[in-house]
């Protein structure tokens, strides 16, 4: 993952480890400063010692390391990190679930997301885009042979490189989990209509064709497929969803 864009500035009302830098996470991974996080998780920038290189820590809450939930979505998260291997998504380099820190170790990725590159300098230009669809669509169809969906496929979670990463797998699902999901899961502008309302078609490896594309819609034009209403109402499924209308 990148420093360049994480997350959304944690909440202040949610607590912290409060780490500065040179604070021991856990012996031989040291923080280095703050990227970012919600409600149930912090991400900080680590030194690994023994790998002796940048990595990115995603850590449990401190008033959530006992909630079964949280720990369980962390283990899940670790062990599709682990099981999965793909140049072109995000690696993993260690987890601990069940200590006193729990936490998730993942590779530091240089390099700016789709979403910041198209806030700062417009629309990519098509030799950006070619190589950029194939490769993206590479990792996707790797997900589909081991019966994973990522479901949260957008220009936020695209780092532009070579090759490029698709990174964050915190909701990610096998393909039995996935066609369970009974509530709305994903980043809403993004969401395939299925994951918008579950109880119509299952949500599977479509949901993640619907999220390349509309990627690929925002990195080529500069704004996303279907845009919300100024002032939308969030309990009205159309305006929450303009995507169910077009």
């Amino acid at each position: 993952m990148t420093s360049d864009e994480i997350a959304e500035p944690s909440p202040t009302d949610h607590e912290s480890w409060g780490l500065a830098e040179g604070d021991p996470i856990v012996p031989g991974l040291l923080a280095l400063g703050p990227l970012g996080g919600g409600h149930d998780f912090e991400v900080v920038l680590g030194w690994d010692e023994h790998r002796h290189s940048l990595v990115v820590v995603k850590l449990v809450r401190p008033h959530l390391v006992n909630d079964d939930h949280v720990l369980g979505a962390l283990a899940r998260e670790s062990g599709l990190v682990h099981h999965l291997s793909h140049p072109v998504i995000v690696r993993g380099f260690g987890s601990a679930p069940d200590g006193p820190r729990p936490h998730l170790v993942l590779e530091h990725l240089e390099g700016p997301t789709v979403s910041a590159t198209v806030r700062r300098t417009g629309p990519l230009a098509l030799h950006q885009l070619v190589p950029l669809a194939y490769q993206l669509a590479s990792a996707l169809q790797y997900l589909a042979n081991e019966r994973v969906a990522h479901l949260d496929v957008k220009p936020g979670n695209v780092i532009l490189g070579a090759p490029p990463r698709l990174v964050d797998l915190s909701i990610a699902r096998s393909l039995d989990d996935a066609a369970s999901i009974r509530r709305p899961l994903g980043t809403d502008r993004y969401m395939a209509p299925e994951q918008c309302v579950p109880e119509g078609a299952p949500i599977g490896t479509a949901a993640d064709v619907w999220g390349l594309g509309a990627t690929l819609y925002e990195a080529a034009s500069g704004r996303p497929p279907f845009p919300r209403p100024e002032g939308f109402d969030p309990h009205l499924a159309e305006e929450r969803f303009p995507q169910l209308l077009g």
